[in-house]
């Protein structure tokens, strides 16, 4: 389930978190935290930023509970000096305020995009919606790599200007093939997205590659799992096609949420109409989902996911 606070979702690029007028990115910081709730807490962030010398910008809390539950917090400031200052101020949050309330946090600076792999199989539309956000400036993101088991994309991908990296890859191989994924992927990048890559994602992998990975599926589970799951719905007579994206995890496709949405059909709809309706909704929840998650809009709780 995905909780998100209806708040100005600001385009990337150049400007970023602003509300009626333009902000620069330069010197940006964004802090989000999670915690047991109890009273003190925004204050305490507030002071300490204060006294760093830093402005805040926009701040967005959210409780599980009245009392008792879970507290999160997404805080955008402006700090002079930031990149300079990150490293000791990331060090004193953590013993000044992140060890008494028992915090998990994360800092991070506007101005630096995320490093991004995505991966692929033979489905071109997601992939390619990706570098073409990415390429005018809507996702705030670099990718860094195309990594698929397939071959036949190299062409679409090439005029991206981003390397393709053709990895063969399947049940019989899949332990040789993630390792290669692993020699690309482990270090170089802040994320990965499973941009319709058909292939089992094993715990290993996900143990070692030391960064979230992003799934995109049609939201037919678990209705019609399996092979063509657009004709099967056809023949059942869905009224909607819908996708998800979310983190994934060692459960198969049953990561923490955080977009979805549907389009309605009816009897007129072939089963090309569904896939060309089904890839459409795919295409806008996958960019929402990188989008929010490169702005460091969204905090897992649990097996949910809060996006402000």
């Amino acid at each position: 389930m995905a909780i998100r606070k209806d708040v100005d979702r600001a385009a990337s690029g150049p400007y970023a978190e602003s509300g009626s007028q333009a902000l620069s990115v330069k010197d940006v910081g964004r802090l989000l935290l999670r915690c047991a709730d109890k009273p003190g807490l925004v204050a305490a962030v507030s002071a300490f930023l204060a006294s760093a010398g830093a402005n805040i910008v926009s701040l967005d809390q959210h409780s599980t509970e009245q009392s008792g539950g879970t507290f999160v917090q997404r805080t955008i400031f402006h700090l002079p000096g930031l990149s300079a200052a990150r490293d000791a101020l990331e060090r004193d949050f953590g013993a000044k305020v992140a060890t008494r309330f028992d915090m998990d946090f994360r800092l991070t600076e506007a101005a630096k995009p995320k490093r991004v792999a995505i991966m692929a199989s033979k489905d071109d539309h997601c992939l390619l919606d990706l570098l073409w956000r990415t390429r005018r400036s809507e996702l705030d993101m670099t990718v860094v790599m195309v990594i698929s088991n397939h071959p036949d994309l190299a062409d679409q991908v090439r005029p991206f200007g981003v390397p393709f990296v053709h990895v063969p890859a399947s049940k019989d191989n899949r332990a040789v093939a993630e390792q290669r994924q692993l020699d690309l992927l482990r270090g170089n990048v802040d994320l990965v997205v499973l941009a319709r890559y058909m292939q089992i994602v094993t715990p290993t992998f996900l143990a070692e590659v030391s960064c979230p990975l992003i799934n995109i599926h049609h939201s037919f589970l678990p209705s019609f799992v399996g092979a063509a799951p657009y004709r099967r719905a056809k023949e059942r007579g869905v009224k909607l096609v819908g996708a998800t994206a979310h983190y994934v995890t060692e459960t198969l496709d049953e990561g923490p949420i955080i977009e979805q949405d549907v389009v309605r059909v009816d009897h007129r709809h072939g089963v090309g109409d569904l896939i060309r309706l089904g890839a459409d909704v795919e295409r806008a929840v996958l960019s929402r989902a990188v989008l929010w998650h490169c702005e460091d809009r969204i905090i897992r709780y649990g097996n949910q996911t809060i996006v402000f």
